[in-house]
């Protein structure tokens, strides 16, 4: 059963920057992809962004020129680095992993942008 498990949430202040972890059970390259989605209360789940296994990285047009997704293999991590935070990303953020036979949620991480 792969695990993924994210870390980096936390409360800051409009302009400010946070890094989101999520670290899986097993060999990044083994996914065909590793995604964040994000959840604000009363709304839908979105998609934020993606690293696939080519390590080709795309955006949500919400967060593109913001946010940077990378990943580190030798960590079995990826990354969501999130600069000059706006209140409206506000949310819960999911890490995502999918291949041929599954796809694959973490608990989410809670981040909270306000003054």
């Amino acid at each position: 059963q792969v695990q993924l498990v994210e870390s980096g949430g936390d409360l800051v202040q409009p302009g400010g920057a946070l890094r989101l972890s999520c670290t899986a059970s097993r060999s990044i390259p083994s996914f065909y992809a590793m995604d964040w989605y994000r959840q604000a209360p009363g709304k839908r789940r979105e998609w934020v962004a993606r690293v696939a296994k080519t390590f080709v990285t795309t955006y949500a047009d919400s967060v593109k020129g913001r946010f940077t997704i990378s990943s580190d293999s030798a960590k079995n991590t990826v990354y969501l680095q999130m600069n000059n935070l706006k209140p409206e990303d506000t949310a819960v953020y999911y890490c995502s992993a999918y291949d041929t036979v599954n796809d694959y949620w973490g608990q989410g991480t809670q981040v909270t942008v306000s003054s």
